[in-house]
């Protein structure tokens, strides 16, 4: 009886905790309860009249949302077992989660200020001309940074202050880069430091960017969507409107953005679900790797000899240094795989066939790059060259389409990636807070004869103002869009390195050394009679 007594309370013991638990978990009424204390719940109400509750438990707490009509104004967050109210949103935060200013959620440790404003540091220290401060090339330094002014307003879930900043900063790029590109001239980039510094340094940044994302990074649903597109090419499904739900809209990029995926989740298979995805933290190194080297063998290109050397070390430090090449990897995205494409096919301007195949798989990845095609199939300015860039354009989008063509069908394509992407309703822009829409449609109308202008104008590009109007093209793009985000600057940012870096300096001045090297040849001597009468060897 005694060892019956002492059983029983054991039980009651250690199941009392347990049933105590459970009876502090909040019922559905009780959690709108307390939802409908919050201040934000009191406002909305004073303003709309009653709203309509709704509640669903999702990991560990209530999510409250309240409706006014068919439209959603404000949701709870109500931890399940204390009741109290840990979030609160309105307006954009309520549908789009990253307005919300979660940590992490994009960039992870690159976000923190320890790391953050070291980089920048380091950044303007290696490409600022501390000889001269005042040039404009340190200005535009500057203002490349400025992206992060928007940024940390990003960060604190102030949409409606980050939104705006942008604009300005992107204002500024797209005249330095016209006018560039326009006159082939510039202030050109002038760092200090020696050659060797620059390489050491761009190795030691590409390194620590690489572990910071095996050590502490994620992937966000463009890295995930890649990796499932890639799966369903290696098991021969199709590829769009075929994701799960988790991702269900991340079949609205071009067939060769997951075709760049195939090798990487061939190695590490994709689990099903969303899970750590090596396969997208491998690819984004990749790419993030391709731009750094490519930048490199441009530096050489555009400059032999040592003046190519320092400018090759330039362009390497100038990506590894940026603060938003090293966003887009942390972020584990697709968006420096456009970056890398785009410096394939400068690296190929002279050779019309494959200049033509880079672009159209730049184009075919994230279609951003087809307002570019113009003025690189005019790029030769001869009737041979033109048809050679139309003849890869035209191959890699035969290739490139030829699966989605088959199944299920260009209609199906066409729907879930250009018409999603341009029906795209987002507060991540200006266009998406307010009603400026002529100005937007005015806008892509000007991209679009800017497009066409510069197959022409000017009549002969350098390399550098090939690079500079492409940026500029890209930038206007970007000043379209009715979804922007940070991770878009790595679109443009290597090609305005490059016309930032290479463009030769306007002189003011006659430079002395030129003109001595100018000067012509003073008149030979007449052979001087030797002691013994022989002219002097």
């Amino acid at each position: 009886m005694a060892v019956a007594s002492l059983l029983v309370a054991l039980l009651v013991s250690v199941g009392f905790p347990a049933a105590a638990s459970a009876a502090e978990k909040l019922t559905r009424a009780e959690a709108i309860a307390a939802a409908g204390q919050d201040p934000k719940v009191v406002e909305q109400e004073r303003e709309h009249g009653p709203l309509g509750p709704t509640a669903s438990l999702e990991d560990g707490h209530w999510e409250v949302a309240y409706f006014d009509g068919g439209e959603e104004r404000v949701l709870v967050l109500v931890d399940a077992h204390s009741g109290e109210v840990t979030e609160s949103w309105t307006g954009y935060q309520v549908a789009w989660k990253m307005a919300r200013g979660y940590s992490g959620a994009f960039g992870h440790k690159l976000n923190a200020p320890y790391v953050f404003l070291p980089l920048c540091l380091v950044f303007l220290l290696g490409l600022v001309d501390w000889r001269r401060l005042r040039r404009v090339a340190n200005l535009d330094l500057l203002v490349l940074l400025g992206f992060g002014v928007s940024h940390y307003f990003f960060n604190r879930a102030e949409i409606g202050v980050s939104v705006p900043l942008v604009y300005p900063v992107l204002l500024y790029l797209l005249g330095r880069s016209l006018w560039i590109g326009l006159r082939g001239r510039g202030e050109g980039l002038r760092p200090v430091w020696p050659v060797a510094w620059m390489v050491i340094a761009a190795l030691f940044l590409m390194g620590f960017r690489v572990g910071l994302d095996v050590a502490d990074s994620g992937a966000i649903d463009v890295g995930y969507a890649g990796v499932v597109g890639a799966d369903r090419i290696a098991h021969g499904e199709p590829i769009y409107g075929n994701f799960p739900d988790d991702v269900s809209s991340g079949d609205t990029y071009g067939p060769v953005d997951y075709l760049a995926y195939l090798p990487f989740e061939r190695i590490w298979p994709w689990s099903g679900e969303w899970d750590d995805l090596p396969a997208a933290h491998a690819a984004a190194i990749l790419f993030d790797v391709a731009a750094f080297a490519f930048l490199i063998l441009l530096g050489i290109r555009i400059r032999p000899g040592p003046e190519g050397q320092r400018l090759a070390a330039t362009l390497a430090f100038g990506w590894a240094a940026y603060p938003y090449t090293a966003y887009a990897l942390e972020s584990n995205s697709n968006d420096s795989l456009v970056a890398a494409l785009l410096l394939a096919t400068l690296l190929l301007a002279a050779r019309p066939l494959a200049r033509g195949a880079t672009l159209a798989a730049a184009t075919w990845a994230k279609f951003v790059a087809a307002p570019l095609a113009p003025m690189y199939l005019t790029y030769q300015r001869r009737l041979r060259p033109a048809l050679l860039f139309a003849a890869g354009f035209l191959l890699i989008t035969v290739a490139a389409l030829l699966w989605p063509a088959l199944d299920p069908g260009l209609k199906t394509f066409y729907d879930r990636t250009i018409a999603a992407q341009a029906g795209r309703d987002s507060p991540f822009s200006i266009w998406g807070q307010t009603s400026l829409e002529p100005v937007r449609v005015a806008l892509l109308a000007l991209t679009g004869l800017a497009s066409l202008a510069f197959a022409f104008v000017p009549r002969r590009k350098s390399l550098p103002q090939l690079a500079a109007l492409s940026a500029a093209l890209l930038i206007l793009l970007q000043l379209t869009l009715h979804h922007w985000f940070y991770l878009y600057i790595v679109w443009f940012y290597p090609l305005l390195l490059i016309a930032l870096a290479a463009s030769p300096a306007r002189r003011s001045r006659p430079d002395p050394d030129r003109s001595r090297r100018r000067e012509p040849p003073s008149p030979r001597r007449p052979p001087q009679p030797s002691r013994t009468g022989s002219a002097s060897a």
